[in-house]
């Protein structure tokens, strides 16, 4: 049954819910609890865009210091169980983004302050005014990708995992990114309501504004924020 009191859940798992609580980012290693997800399902690509200059920054973020997903042990559980349904009818999982340290999340406030860098307007916010992504949302100064249980995901078509139309590029910043825009049909509907209807079947809740953004619910970590580093070793004994 994917639906747990999350007390219960980390009295399981003995998970150490003292670190990084009441908002305060905890900038330690990370909690007992928290797995790589290759070591859970190495059949889900990976594809960490800000581990890589390919993103809206521009750059390797802050705290990106390997190309892997580290989520807490039920996120990444649910990722493989969902993961199992799509294998058979010929698509893969293939996330862009699990645990967000608060640095990174930081560093995505700073650049959205500055109006003078627009070198990914192009192909991350044509649309959009810069000074906007703030107030309007696209930008926020917490994320709960720093809590260990939310993702940025898209399908992938087997046996060449070619990307398949979602509408959209990933952190595209634009209403039409909203998963249920009505502009949005054809295939890439299809695609994007065969991964929402995959991933809240394992009890992922989807960010209506894009269509990329799941979190498992209940989440192992619902009152915390993490800044421990992106990387194999912070999961590590």
């Amino acid at each position: 049954m994917r639906v747990l009191a999350v007390a219960g859940v980390a009295a399981v798992l003995g998970w150490a819910a003292c670190v990084g609580v009441g908002g305060s980012p905890g900038a330690g290693p990370a909690p007992r609890g928290f797995v790589a997800l290759a070591e859970v399902d190495p059949t889900v690509g990976q594809d960490i865009r800000y581990a890589t200059a390919h993103n809206f920054t521009g750059a390797v973020v802050d705290g990106y210091e390997e190309p892997v997903c580290l989520l807490a042990r039920p996120a990444a559980e649910a990722l493989r169980a969902a993961q199992r349904t799509l294998l058979p009818r010929g698509y893969s999982l293939t996330v862009y983004d699990c645990y967000r340290p608060q640095r990174a999340v930081d560093r995505f406030v700073r650049w959205a302050a500055d109006g003078r860098d627009q070198s990914t307007k192009a192909e991350f916010y044509p649309d959009v005014d810069k000074a906007r992504l703030i107030p309007d949302g696209y930008i926020a100064e917490r994320s709960g990708h720093s809590r260990g249980s939310t993702v940025d995901v898209t399908l992938v078509r087997l046996p060449l995992r070619r990307p398949v139309d979602m509408g959209t590029a990933f952190d595209r910043f634009d209403p039409l990114s909203h998963t249920d825009d009505p502009r949005i049909t054809g295939a890439a509907r299809r695609n994007r309501d065969l991964l929402r209807q995959a991933l809240s079947a394992q009890g992922f809740v989807n960010l209506p504004e894009e269509w990329w953004h799941f979190t498992l619910e209940p989440e192992a970590f619902p009152d915390s924020r993490f800044d421990f580093p992106v990387a194999v070793a912070s999961v590590r004994p």
